[in-house]
């Protein structure tokens, strides 16, 4: 009769340790999950702060032809341009 009793507190005891082990596990999981699920977040969020650096710098060097185009059309003593090169004594470059 002991020996039954015994048996079945040591299947008790590894009932409850596998049932520790799994829920452990589930934990390391989920938790694991949730990493990947942060990492891939990250990554989108560089890339689209890539993405908009991009975005800003081209704003930037479309905003800075505009600004050139607008400044030399209102500069008429500037003499850059048709100007400059009809002074030039060399013949004009043809291909063959």
């Amino acid at each position: 009769m002991q020996a039954v009793k015994e048996k079945l507190q040591d299947m008790n005891a590894m009932r409850k340790a596998k049932s520790e082990a799994r829920a452990e596990e589930k934990a390391e999981k989920e938790i694991a999950k949730a990493r990947i699920e942060i990492a891939h977040e990250v990554r989108l969020a560089k890339e689209a702060e890539a993405a908009m650096d991009l975005h800003v710098s081209r704003a930037g060097e479309r905003a800075e032809k505009e600004i050139a185009k607008h400044t030399s059309n209102n500069n008429p003593n500037d003499d850059v341009g048709m100007n400059s090169m009809e002074t030039t004594n060399q013949p004009p470059y043809t291909t063959n």
